[in-house]
């Protein structure tokens, strides 16, 4: 049989944003080769475009994050649709969340694959990647249990605007806290203000991050989410509160960036503070999804939580639509639909 399935390649190790010559579109097997005992067929719907793929761009380190080889598909999260399965419990015509390629199809050996998770029937697959996805789940995880939010307090978001950052901040606003969050320019400040209800957002293009940070909490920060490192994180651990708790998400900041990126300097300030920092994955919570979907869900079918999805489409355009995600440009959840059963619920 003559394969029909595409497939991106990761051709080179990019050297600040992706190019296109880092890449390379090839055929690949997943829609011929015979599954083997374990495996099922996908045809992949939709891909999440994720700032961590850009790690997994760079070559091998010392850090835990894995690393794509040369010549291997782009890894990517992915809703898809099975179409053959020799696994009883993912029967064709079942719709998954797992890790994936940039493939039109894919073969998934299901007793080693990442993140297979069942989508409701009630729930589109950009629903599933999207507003109920990764990014807002992670934002859950984050605040909720690093983070403990707790009525009265004060809570920084770095990032605000963006698909984690934005429900984070809000998660904070319906559990009581009093919520401050950074973003770049102002139409993004206006939306977290006028659409998400925050108390106050800081345009880090326009503004003195630090002096802001003063004027906003004079009492300090009782939680920072962070989502960017840098100088961000420094003038956030300058401003914790005593017994203050700093969420490490992420470090945009530094994706793109080919050494190592600067950290904050003042350790003291934890120390005599009392204060707790502590990183964590979405992979450690994976057990609590269900509870986690059973706060998530009625906030967004409420209107408690507003989100926004940056929806672009086309197999071809993949590499193209990835550095959205650093420029500025994506205007919330990034995600690449290439069929149009992503728009399908059950």
């Amino acid at each position: 049989m003559i394969s029909r399935s595409r497939q991106w390649l990761l051709r080179s190790r990019p050297l600040g944003l992706l190019r296109m010559e880092d890449v390379e579109l090839a055929s690949g097997d997943q829609d011929v080769r015979a599954l083997r005992p374990g495996e099922i067929r996908v045809r992949n719907l939709l891909f999440l475009y994720s700032p961590t793929m850009r790690n997994w761009m760079a070559g091998p380190s010392n850090s835990l994050y894995p690393s794509i080889s040369l010549g291997a598909p782009v890894q990517a999260l992915a809703a898809s649709r099975v179409i053959e399965s020799s696994d009883p419990r993912y029967p064709v015509g079942s719709r998954l969340v797992l890790m994936s390629s940039w493939s039109e199809y894919d073969i998934i050996d299901v007793a080693h694959a990442r993140l297979p998770q069942l989508i409701a029937d009630d729930i589109t697959a950009i629903e599933a990647l999207g507003v109920f996805g990764l990014n807002s789940l992670t934002a859950y995880f984050g605040l909720m249990h690093v983070g403990q939010p707790r009525p009265g307090e004060t809570l920084v978001v770095s990032a605000a605007a963006g698909s984690t950052g934005s429900v984070a901040a809000q998660i904070g606003r319906i559990k009581g806290c009093r919520v401050i969050g950074i973003a770049r320019g102002k139409q993004k400040c206006s939306w977290l203000l006028e659409e998400c209800g925050l108390d106050g957002a800081i345009d880090y293009r326009s503004e003195d991050i630090t002096a802001a940070l003063k004027t906003y909490c004079p009492d300090g920060i009782d939680i920072y989410y962070d989502n960017v490192g840098g100088a961000i994180l420094q003038a956030a651990v300058d401003q914790m509160a005593r017994f203050g708790r700093i969420v490490l998400c992420g470090q945009i900041g530094g994706y793109n960036e080919d050494g190592p990126v600067p950290g904050f300097t003042n350790m003291m300030r934890l120390i005599y503070g009392s204060i707790r920092m502590q990183g964590f994955l979405f992979s450690d919570y994976l057990a609590e999804i269900p509870a986690a979907l059973q706060d998530l869900i009625p906030w967004v079918r409420s209107g408690e939580i507003i989100t926004r999805q940056d929806i672009r489409s086309g197999f071809e355009n993949l590499p193209l639509n990835f550095n959205a995600l650093f420029d500025g440009s994506n205007q919330g959840t990034l995600l690449g639909v290439i069929h149009d059963d992503a728009y399908s619920s059950a």
